[in-house]
């Protein structure tokens, strides 16, 4: 009973650590970072004004991130809440304000996150990141598509 108390508790911790340093690594333009945050073949969706977006796989996850970078963006992410499924897999729900620092720390955006999370060999990851945007003053590039 114990051992299974502190195995819930160590996974939702490191869930926990994965969307701050999420936000670690852009604040910091951590692109390599980001990407070691997801699963191999994790997913990025953005969804916004009923449109979608799909990036899968590092090499697009990179892409994605690279060309998002100008925008200079610093995410403030709150209320996370955690479910564990099994020990090996878990979703969760995090929220999002996003400023500029191109814009002197402007506000651009708020929305929310729906994560995938899985456990690999290197820890918990994001297996799939679906990002609710409900407003956005600037898009990135990398989403004229939606």
């Amino acid at each position: 009973m114990i051992e299974q108390q502190l195995a819930s508790l160590l996974a939702r911790e490191a869930i926990r650590d994965l969307p701050l340093r999420y936000c670690d690594c852009v604040w910091r333009d951590d692109i390599d970072g980001i990407i070691d945050l997801f699963a191999d073949g994790g997913s990025f969706t953005a969804l916004y004004a009923g449109k979608e977006s799909v990036i899968a796989g590092h090499d697009d996850l990179r892409e994605f991130y690279v060309t998002s970078a100008p925008l200079m963006p610093r995410p403030y992410i709150h209320n996370h809440v955690i479910e564990l499924h099994d020990d090996k897999s878990a979703s969760g729900r995090c929220y999002l304000d996003l400023r500029s620092a191109k814009n002197n720390m402007g506000w651009i955006g708020a929305g929310y996150y729906n994560d995938e999370y899985i456990l690999t060999a290197d820890g918990w990851k994001f297996q799939a990141r679906l990002f609710n945007a409900l407003h956005m003053e600037d898009l990135p590039a990398s989403w004229s598509d939606i």
